[in-house]
């Protein structure tokens, strides 16, 4: 039976199955401006996609990621302070690609392109809410339960 990930975003919910059975539920956090899937809307894509690479295995909880790398800083309230506008990656990437051509796949619409991930984020912020760039947050703790149980091509339907 293979594992699959539903994001549900109405309701900002992401479930993690294995076959017809609920492994876990997270809350998580979507993008602000709704969905879609062109790029520089800073919308979440709908559709089917895959789990392309998993980054950060082994990193400490609340490492921070630039440029899909850690940085080596691990973020606190000081970190966060001194960087007030920074839209912080930490702890996990679980980087998506598109399987829908036209629609999140390709040209202007691809998902991986757009470099659209479900990532941690600090846990000051609030989750059932839109408030991404895009990507789908979640908080470390519940981040790394996911990451574990995820492995490469795993399939994700963002749905809205």
């Amino acid at each position: 039976m293979e594992r699959r990930i539903r994001i549900d975003v109405p309701d900002q919910v992401l479930t993690l199955f294995q076959g017809s059975r609920v492994l876990a539920r997270y809350p998580v956090s979507t993008g602000l401006n709704g969905v879609g899937e062109a790029n520089g809307s800073g919308c979440t894509p709908r559709g089917l996609h895959l789990v392309r690479l998993r980054i950060g295995d082994g990193c400490p909880m609340g490492a921070v990621f630039r440029g899909r790398r850690p940085t080596g800083e691990v973020y606190d309230a000081r970190l966060g302070a001194a960087y007030p506008g920074r839209d912080w990656i930490l702890t996990r990437i679980l980087w998506l690609t598109g399987c829908e051509p036209g629609r999140n796949r390709g040209g202007r619409f691809d998902t991986l392109r757009r470099y659209i991930y479900i990532h941690g984020c600090p846990d000051s912020e609030p989750m059932g809410v839109p408030r991404s760039h895009g990507c789908i947050r979640m908080h470390s703790r519940e981040l790394v339960d996911l990451f574990e149980r995820t492995p490469r091509g795993t399939p994700v339907e963002i749905l809205d």
